[in-house]
């Protein structure tokens, strides 16, 4: 049986319970396989207790030294009960001086405390007991987020002026540099607005007409990770231009939220604008004396598009690319059959086949063609060659050379490409 002997008005700061009569620290720490919390529990006195229930810094000092532990304990460990005993006495009974000698020596839990209010400075000189005299029973996550933020950039060697935070508040990107980049600027002072917005009108000049296209390669949703870079760059090379003061996190930060604008910009363009977009005009379902074209992946699952059909036959292309393209189907072809003409991309190796029929089949015999390979550079490439194929055929992409047929020829040619 179980009683609640002791608790505090927050929900994680450790309970004191009663267990088949024996008294008992109980806190939740970390996650079990399942991503469910974990409970440790250990044996306390009722000397401890009292201390518990009338002095809170003492209660969040040995919550902070036993978090370790139940870190150790990971997934499925068992708590180190002897070593979780072994630090009642020192951190709930033993004199100020005593206690901080004690997280000298161990580890300990430095969130938590300044989550608690502790005085940061008297807390990173070792004076445990002063620090806590201004701890509150309320926790403050974003204080401790906050200074965990600072230790990690001081241990880069990175110092913050107040514009560089003002332009991570503005970003979202102060906390954690893996966040999203968004615009925030009620987490900015005002006074410091003009200015952070000085700096993000530099890279949006900057990054003016430029875009980032899709990539239906890896998805319906994923972006070209090329035109991310030479954004990223462009961005880059103007803001420490014009701002050299800036730190590199800031910038990194400026650049990221403008390629995340321009990336959520194109994944919710239309795939026809998106090929007009790169130069690539839409056929809009009327390439010339087409009526059909098939498509087909490695997997053997094929498309069939027509004249009348209300999309482009580029756009229904890469529709199906993004749809069915994976690590292991990764060979797209397309086929004007009544044209005895297609394309073949080879995405693995960012290559393209293109294949004309000479002679058809007769009297069982097998048909006669002529295939000649080209290197492409990157989504790019594929679709201005897609679309040269839809709107002109085998001929429109002699221009798009140069063609082998030679396949030792193409496969040096690729080798030298790929070489360092």
């Amino acid at each position: 049986m179980t009683d609640i002997v002791f608790t505090r008005n927050s929900g994680w700061i450790p309970n004191v319970i009663r267990e088949d009569g024996v008294l008992k620290l109980m806190l939740g720490a970390g996650a079990d396989a399942n991503h469910e919390p974990r409970t440790f529990t250990f044996p306390i006195s009722e000397a401890h207790l009292a201390v518990l229930q009338e002095d809170l810094a003492r209660h969040l000092l040995v919550w902070s030294a036993v978090l370790p532990l139940c870190d150790a304990a990971g997934t499925r460990g068992r708590l180190d009960e002897n070593a979780a005993v072994a630090l009642l006495d020192p951190t709930l009974l033993a004199e100020p001086a005593d206690v901080d000698a004690l997280f000298r020596r161990i580890r300990w839990d430095r969130s938590r405390l300044i989550a608690h209010g502790a005085d940061i400075p008297l807390l990173e000189r070792g004076q445990m007991c002063a620090a806590m005299r201004a701890a509150t029973e309320t926790s403050n996550g974003k204080r401790a987020q906050e200074y965990q933020a600072v230790r990690r950039r001081a241990e880069r060697g990175t110092v913050l002026g107040p514009l560089d935070a003002a332009i991570l508040r503005y970003t979202g990107r102060y906390l954690h540099g893996a966040t999203i980049p968004r615009r925030t600027p009620d987490a900015v002072d005002p006074a410091l607005l003009p200015e952070v917005m000085r700096v993000i009108a530099t890279a949006e000049q900057a990054c003016a007409g430029m875009r980032i296209g899709r990539d239906p390669r890896r998805g319906r949703r994923a972006t070209d990770r090329r035109d991310r870079s030479r954004m990223e760059a462009t961005v880059e090379a103007a803001v420490r231009r014009t701002h050299p003061e800036l730190v590199d996190d800031t910038v990194r930060a400026v650049s990221s939220l403008m390629c995340s604008e321009a990336a959520d910009r194109s994944r919710n363009t239309p795939l026809e604008d998106d090929e007009e977009a790169d130069g690539n005009r839409p056929d809009l379902g009327g390439s010339g004396s087409r009526t059909a074209l098939s498509f087909t992946d490695d997997k053997g699952v094929e498309k069939k598009w027509r004249r009348d059909s209300a999309r482009g036959a580029a756009a229904e292309f890469w529709e199906f690319v993004a749809d069915r393209s994976a690590a292991d189907n990764e060979v797209f072809t397309i086929e004007d059959e009544e044209m005895g003409e297609g394309i073949q991309l080879h995405f693995y190796a960012d290559s393209i086949a293109r294949i004309m029929t000479l002679r058809q089949g007769e009297g069982g015999s097998d048909p006669e063609y002529r295939v000649e390979y080209g290197l492409v550079d990157g989504i790019g490439g594929y679709r201005t060659l897609v679309s040269a194929f839809v709107r002109g055929g085998y001929a429109a992409l002699e221009r798009h050379g140069p063609w082998m047929d030679d396949v030792a020829e193409f496969e040096s040619a690729r080798r030298r490409r790929n070489a360092p």
